[in-house]
């Protein structure tokens, strides 16, 4: 499985900003997908991931409300739709899968390479 992020930038905070993250080596649709994200100095957080079948995403407090996950089964692609941007956002995100959905979010056994995100204030 090769994951790959894209769609980072540098916005203004309160700006939008959408990732994409195509999949490829593997059956799209057999795989729960997640985000992650590290800020610099930081470890790497969870921020969101979505299962299977598209229904019943979940994200982490600090990003409820303001960002949405959904993927695209036919296209085999993920996205992360991020509003109200601030800039503790600021991170590298990546894209992951793995056949649990327990583990995309602790431990995830495919990583993509990241895209920066960058909010200034």
């Amino acid at each position: 499985v090769q994951l790959q992020a894209s769609g980072g930038g540098l916005v203004q905070a309160g700006d939008s900003l959408k990732l994409s993250c195509t999949f490829s080596g593997g059956t799209f649709d057999h795989y729960n997908m997640a985000w992650h994200r590290q800020a610099p100095g930081k470890e790497r957080e969870f921020v969101s991931a979505i299962p299977t079948t598209g229904v019943g995403a979940f994200y982490r407090d600090s990003v409820k409300g303001r960002f949405t996950t959904s993927r695209d089964n036919a296209e085999r692609k993920l996205f992360l739709q991020m509003n109200s941007l601030k800039p503790e956002d600021t991170a590298v995100y990546y894209c992951a899968a793995d056949y649990s959905i327990s583990s995309v979010e602790r431990n995830p056994q495919y990583w993509g390479k990241g895209t920066q995100v960058t909010v200034s204030s």
